[in-house]
């Protein structure tokens, strides 16, 4: 089975994220598209993360109408920091059946050279790249790159900090999110401060 791995924070995961999923695993070689929530992003602050927990069951909940994406907290079980190529080894030992890719966004694609070990993760792995909005170049050694296939997937201008600080604002983000996102987060008062 061909696995897409879409790693992210999802502080909180919004329509932009399964527009972008649900676009690369309707229109691609892959059968199935993971949600991988991330505890920490080495290259992030830990601050204004919700729990684990909580980030993990708003995936389940955004999700749980779309069959070929599957929330995965693999990642809660590894070591922290969490570096890319840290999981992907640990995928391939506990299933070694699927053929891994990874799901990335052009801006991550420009920041590669200083992901650890980022040679061995675009040698052994496919990257499936998605358009953002950008005025950097991407490096050329990675605009014909054979493991590197460009996506053309909508490019969504939604980010969880703008919906984060919106709610902050208490402005209406409802159509921003899946329905019962919304109501996880409005019932559990999540972003009001």
């Amino acid at each position: 089975m061909k696995v897409g791995l879409y790693f992210g924070t999802f502080n909180p995961i919004h329509v932009g994220h399964l527009i972008i999923a649900n676009h690369i695993v309707e229109n691609s070689d892959l059968d199935q598209l993971w949600m991988v929530v991330t505890p920490h992003n080495p290259l992030k602050k830990k601050s204004g993360l919700l729990a684990d927990y909580h980030r993990l069951q708003m995936v389940h909940l955004a999700t749980e109408d779309y069959d070929k994406i599957i929330p995965s907290d693999i990642e809660f079980k590894l070591p922290q920091p969490n570096y890319t190529v840290n999981t992907l080894a640990h995928l391939q030992e506990k299933f070694p059946q699927h053929e891994f890719s990874l799901i990335m966004g052009e801006d991550n694609l420009k920041s590669l050279k200083k992901w650890k070990n980022f040679e061995l993760i675009l040698n052994d792995y496919n990257l499936y790249v998605y358009p953002r909005i950008s005025t950097d170049e991407v490096p050329d050694e990675f605009l014909n790159h054979p493991n590197i296939h460009q996506v053309n997937a909508p490019i969504i201008e939604l980010s969880s900090t703008f919906i984060r600080n919106s709610i902050k604002e208490q402005k209406n983000i409802k159509p921003m999110l899946d329905t019962k996102v919304w109501e996880y987060i409005n019932h559990n008062l999540f972003y009001k401060k």
